[in-house]
């Protein structure tokens, strides 16, 4: 072995040079804790932003943020606040909550990232919508905190503009996409007149009294008769004959008295007519005992044993066995035969005379010239025979001053005047309206029109509320509302196959460009917004040559179609396209 004093120089060099590695070792630590694990000078890239672009839903724009802080990125003792913002083209800043996420050493109550691993990144923003948005920069402003310093990393662009395309729904009056509903009239033209005479009989007989062709009826009926033959407004139609026997003795002979009875009440009316040279139609018909009648007057009579006589005659369905049962009721029997029994011994006449009433073209004069003439059915009834909605208006106006208190009469001029989207005139005619008739469902209908047109959609739905039957009107008021408030798969199923600019717009929201395009190609009054939806629909589907064709056919229409495709997301794929470029120069 070796000497230990020739041992010893090389072992105070091994400790010597230990005692140096170390303080290497130790060094390179500081200099990795120093400049190694420094805090962020840029916030993370690759952010995906959902939806991209910003949409405008239900009043709203809501934005998800998603990304990734990646390994040895977020240090341990550090914090970092992500705001969401809002940079408007007109100079309005909108900024959404902030979220903050810490350091595995910071001590709090925000979501921790691990400075090894890293971790997710992810942020919702929501806010309310104000038109700025449409032009905007939405970017991620981060700043770091630390104990040493607090600083703010540069601003991160994820995205440009908002989609606002729901905001295409029209609720305005006018536009064809939502139609006011009228309350009808009631006018007939041909309306029936109807006047009756009745001829009694005595008991077992069928001779004709000269005393009941005195009464009073009788007479006034023959009176009838020659009126209607005279007058230029009238026309004898038909006479009713109903002739009966009472419910007493044998059915045979009363089935032939009865025939006999109308035989002579028809033979008088043939008289009649022979008299003023008139032919008619007569109907008659016989009744060989008249159970029914009885019970009729039994039931409105004061005979003490009516509920007696009544019980008989829902307990017996046969005649005869009626009959011995109330002739058993021997004193009540007595009254039956002397007040029930005679009234039943009758031929009933009904004379129907068509009274003709004006025609279409004395109305429309009249609703001109002298509309005092015409009654409020009439006047009604005049507005409907002119498709100039101005006219309509006139008329419709002119029968609130003849007929105040008839409640149509307010409702149909707001009508008019919402077709000619005189929004004002036509909330004041329906206020009206609604005053005379709230439970009105028609009216309560237009009303809603008139708040949803305000945008006041509690009280639309309200209202909306109280109209039901009104027809499919109700659902496209619905499915405008169920836009405004973000469910396009709602408001797609309560349009059903309407062929409007709202249909269309909700299918395109719900994504069924095919039912969208069919509600634009047969949109009976399409205008610039339907030309403007089937760009957006060209725009979505990629097709340039219809997009082009029907955003100059939108601008042609409206000019104000120009500035609004300029700044609108659906066409930002087209921008460096030079059929497009050119459109909006």
């Amino acid at each position: 072995c070796l000497d230990y004093k020739e041992t010893k120089q090389p072992i105070k060099l091994y400790y010597y040079f230990m005692k140096k590695q170390t303080l290497l070792l130790t060094l390179a630590i500081v200099i990795l804790t120093m400049f190694g694990c420094k805090p962020p000078k840029e916030f993370i890239d690759s952010i995906k932003m959902t939806p991209s672009p910003a949409e405008y839903k239900g009043g709203k724009v809501q934005i998800t943020f998603e990304g990734t802080f990646p390994e040895k990125y977020f240090t341990k003792k550090m914090t970092m606040t992500v705001v969401p913002v809002l940079t408007c083209a007109d100079g309005k800043v909108f900024k959404g909550e902030p979220i903050t996420y810490q350091g595995e050493k910071i001590e709090g109550n925000d979501k921790t990232i691990k400075y090894k691993v890293g971790g997710k990144y992810t942020q919702t923003a929501t806010f309310d919508y104000s038109p700025s948005m449409e032009s905007c920069v939405v970017s991620l402003e981060a700043t770091v905190h630390t104990s040493k310093k607090d600083y703010a990393l540069d601003p991160v662009i994820v995205g440009k503009g908002t989609n606002i395309t729901p905001l295409l729904v029209s609720t305005a009056p006018g536009t064809g996409d939502l139609q006011a509903e009228i309350t009808p009239d009631k006018f007939q033209r041909i309306i029936e007149e109807k006047t009756e005479a009745q001829i009694n009989y005595l008991v077992n007989q069928s001779l004709v009294r000269n005393s009941e062709l005195k009464n009073e009826n009788v007479v006034n009926l023959a009176k009838a008769i020659k009126e209607a033959k005279d007058a230029e407004n009238k026309e004898l139609k038909n006479m009713e004959i109903s002739s009966y026997a009472s419910p007493e003795g044998a059915q045979d002979f009363n089935e032939e008295l009865s025939g006999k009875r109308g035989k002579a009440a028809e033979k008088y009316v043939n008289q009649q007519l022979k008299k003023i040279k008139a032919e008619m139609a007569i109907d008659s018909k016989t009744t060989a005992e008249d159970w029914e009648g009885f019970k009729a007057l039994v039931e409105n009579s004061t005979l003490e044993d009516r509920a007696l006589i009544l019980r008989v005659l829902s307990m017996y369905s046969d005649p005869d066995q009626r009959e011995k049962e109330i002739r058993n009721l021997s004193a009540a029997y007595k009254l039956i035969d002397e007040d029930i029994l005679p009234q039943l011994r009758r031929s009933k006449m009904t004379l129907v005379v068509n009274v003709i009433g004006r025609s279409d073209e004395e109305i429309a004069a009249l609703a001109d010239s002298d509309p005092k003439q015409l009654s409020v059915e009439e006047i009604l009834y005049a507005a409907t025979l002119t498709n100039d909605m101005n006219k309509k208006a006139n008329i419709y106006a002119k029968a609130t001053e003849l007929y105040p208190n008839d409640y149509r009469t307010y409702n149909n001029l707001g009508m008019a005047q919402y077709e000619l989207g005189k929004l004002n005139e036509a909330s004041r005619a329906f206020a009206k309206a609604l005053e005379l008739a709230p439970e009105n469902a028609a009216v309560n209908y237009n009303n809603g029109l008139i708040a949803l047109a305000n945008n006041q959609i509690d009280r639309a739905k309200e209202l909306f509320g109280k109209a039901g039957g009104v027809g499919n009107g109700l659902n496209y008021a619905n499915g405008v509302i169920a836009i405004l408030e973000g469910n396009y798969k709602k408001a797609a199923d309560l349009f059903g196959n309407a062929t409007t600019n709202n249909a269309a717009l909700a299918n395109i929201l719900n994504e069924n460009n095919g039912a969208a395009r069919k509600a634009l190609d047969n949109n009976e009054r399409a205008n610039a917004t339907t030309s403007y939806l089937k760009a957006i629909l060209a725009a979505r589907t990629n097709n340039v040559e219809e997009l082009v064709k029907n955003l100059s056919a939108a601008i042609k229409a409206n000019p104000d179609y120009k500035a609004k495709a300029l700044k609108d997301v659906e066409f930002i794929n087209f921008l460096e396209n030079a059929a497009f470029a050119a459109l909006l120069k």
